[in-house]
C-alpha cells in the first residue's frame, strides 16, 4: 500500500489547491458524462502527472527499478491498446508492498503493488488485475464519483479524490484525510459502486481477451481474493476494501470465461524474471542464493530460466561475481532472449572489471531491444563509467529525440556534463529534469546557477535565458491559479 507519507502528501496537494468548504448533502446528480464537463482530460492529466511526480519524490515504497517498470508498462501498454476506452496516454508504476492492491488515479496513472504481482499465478491474472483498473480510467468512474459533488468547485472535488486515493491506498489514514479535506461524504466513495465495478469487469474482461490473454484471469484472481476475503473478516485487504467483491460479480466473471473461446496461453518469460528479481530484493541476497540454490538443485521451479536470473541476481548482489558469472553463463546457454537476462549479463562483465565486454553486450541488446528504458539508461551509465563521455553525450541526445518527457535520460545527461566540466550544459539539463518531476522553482534555481556558470557561448547563454523567462512565466501563472483558488482547465 501507499504509505501514510504518500498519502500526507496527496493530501498537501489537495490543501495546496483551494480552501475546501463544507458540502451540503444536496440532491446528487445522475452518474454520466457530467464529469467531463468539470474535469478535462488536460485537467485530470495534470493531477494525476502531479501527484505521480510526489509518489516518485517522496514515496519509500515507490519502486524505482526500470526493468520492472519497463515490464508492466509492456503489459499494462499491450492491454490499453486492446482496450475500447477513451485514448490517452498511461503510465504504470510498482509500489513495494507485499499485500494484494492496485489502484487507478486520474489520467491513466495506475499503481500495483509487489504483492499483486507475486501473488498472480500467471501473467493471465496479473493482466485481469491491470485490465480492470484501466477500464476504471477509460470510464472515467473516479471522475464520475467526484461528479457526485458536482455543484461544488473544481478544488473541492480534486481535495475529496485525494482522500478518496489515499484512502483506497491505507485505511489507517483515511480519516485524516477526509477530516482535512473537510468531505465527510467521501466516506461513502471509498469503494467504486457496484455499478462502477460490474462496468469494470465487463470492460476489462473484453479488453483482456482482446489482448490475447486467458479469458480465465480475471475470475481466478478475484475468485482467489473472495475466498481470502472470508479469512480476513473485517479486516478485508485494502484491494477488497476499494474494489469490493460479490458473488454476483464473481458469478459474472466465470460465466463470461466459460462463454469465450478456449485458448492456452503461456506466461512470458519476462513475468517469470520480474517475479524472480523481486523475490530477491523482498529478502536478503543471502537468503535468495540459498532459496533460488535449492530450487535449481532440487529441479522444482516454474522457469528454470527465471530460476537462474534469480540466483545469479543474488549472488551478484552479494559481490560473489565469479559465481554469479557461472548462473550467468548457463542462463545463457538456455538460448532464452529477454533484455532482463543481457542487462544481468552486462552488469555481471562490468561487476568483473569488463567494461568493454559490458558495452558490447548493451549495444548488441539495443539494437534488438531499442525501447527498453532499463537497457538504455545502463548503456548510458556504463559508458559514463567507461568515461567515454562524448559518445554518451551522442546516444543521449538521439533517446532525447524519441523520449523527450523522460527525466532519468536528462539527468544521465547533466551527469554526463558535468565529468566533462561544462556548467552551464550541466544545469540546463538538470533544470529540464527538474520540471518534468513538477519541480518548477528547482528548474529556475538551475538555469539560474546556468547563467553564472561563465562557461557557455553566447547561443548557449541566450538559450538558457530564453528558458528561464519561460520558466518564469510558468511560476507567474501557477501563482495567480494558486491565489484564485484552483487550476485552470
Amino acid at each position: 500500500m501507499i504509505r501514510s507519507t504518500c498519502a500526507a502528501t496527496f493530501l498537501a496537494l489537495a490543501l495546496s489547491l483551494a480552501p475546501c468548504p463544507s458540502l451540503p448533502a444536496d440532491e446528487l446528480p445522475e452518474l454520466g458524462d457530467a464529469a467531463r464537463a468539470d474535469l478535462s482530460p488536460q485537467l485530470e492529466r495534470k493531477i494525476g502527472q502531479r501527484i505521480f511526480n510526489d509518489i516518485r519524490l517522496h514515496e519509500a515504497s515507490y519502486v524505482d527499478d526500470p526493468e520492472i517498470n519497463d515490464y508492466v508498462n509492456l503489459l499494462g501498454g499491450r492491454l490499453v491498446a486492446a482496450s475500447s476506452g477513451p485514448a490517452g496516454s498511461f503510465q504504470f508504476f510498482v509500489i513495494r508492498d507485499n499485500t494484494i492492491n492496485a489502484f487507478a488515479m486520474f489520467g491513466g496513472f495506475i499503481g500495483v503493488n509487489t504483492g499483486t504481482l507475486l501473488t498472480a499465478q500467471s501473467e493471465s491474472e496479473l493482466a485481469g488485475v491491470l485490465a480492470h483498473e484501466i477500464a476504471h480510467v477509460t470510464q472515467s468512474h473516479l471522475a464520475r464519483q467526484m461528479a457526485r459533488e458536482k455543484q461544488h468547485s473544481i478544488a473541492t472535488m480534486i481535495a475529496m479524490a485525494v482522500g478518496v486515493l489515499a484512502a483506497r491506498s491505507n485505511s489507517q489514514v483515511a480519516s485524516a484525510a477526509i477530516a482535512s479535506a473537510q468531505a465527510g461524504s467521501v466516506q461513502a466513495q471509498l469503494a467504486y459502486s457496484r455499478d462502477f465495478e460490474r462496468e469494470a469487469d465487463r470492460f476489462g474482461f473484453q479488453t483482456m481477451v482482446k489482448a490475447g490473454y486467458d479469458a480465465h484471469g480475471m475470475g481466478d484472481f478475484f475468485g482467489r481474493m473472495q475466498q481470502a476475503g472470508r479469512v480476513y473478516e473485517n479486516n478485508a485487504p485494502v484491494y477488497m476494501r476499494s474494489h469490493p467483491l460479490t458473488v454476483d460479480r464473481i458469478t459474472d466473471m466465470e460465466s463470461r470465461a466459460q462463454n469465450a473461446s478456449y485458448r492456452q496461453v503461456a506466461d512470458s518469460l519476462d513475468f517469470h524474471l520480474v517475479r524472480a528479481k523481486l523475490r530477491v530484493q523482498a529478502g536478503t541476497p543471502g537468503e535468495a542464493v540459498s532459496e533460488f540454490g535449492r530450487q535449481l538443485r532440487e529441479k522444482k521451479y516454474v522457469s528454470e530460466a527465471a530460476t537462474r536470473y534469480g540466483l545469479a541476481y543474488a549472488l551478484l548482489k552479494t559481490k560473489d561475481v565469479a559465481a554469479a558469472q557461472k548462473e550467468v553463463d548457463a542462463l545463457l546457454a538456455l538460448k532464452l532472449s529477454s533484455p532482463m537476462i543481457a542487462g544481468l549479463a552486462a552488469e555481471t562483465r562490468a561487476a568483473a572489471g569488463d567494461r568493454t565486454g559490458a558495452l558490447n553486450i548493451y549495444r548488441n541488446a539495443l539494437q534488438r531491444y531499442p525501447q527498453s528504458k532499463a537497457l538504455v539508461y545502463a548503456y548510458a551509465e556504463a559508458l559514463l563509467a567507461a568515461r567515454q563521455y562524448e559518445q554518451g553525450l551522442r546516444f543521449l541526445d538521439s533517446q532525447l529525440q524519441l523520449y523527450s518527457s523522460d527525466d532519468q535520460l536528462y539527468r544521465l545527461q547533466a551527469k554526463t556534463f558535468a565529468a566533462l566540466g561544462k556548467r552551464l550544459q550541466q544545469h540546463r539539463a538538470q533544470a529540464e529534469a527538474y520540471l518534468l518531476l513538477g519541480q518548477l522553482g528547482a528548474a529556475v534555481e538551475q538555469l539560474q546557477f546556468a547563467q553564472q556558470s561563465g562557461d557557455g557561448n553566447f547561443f548557449e547563454q541566450s538559450e538558457v535565458d530564453a528558458r528561464l523567462r519561460e520558466l518564469r512565466k510558468l511560476q507567474m501563472e501557477e501563482a495567480k491559479e494558486k491565489k484564485n483558488g484552483g487550476w485552470n482547465g
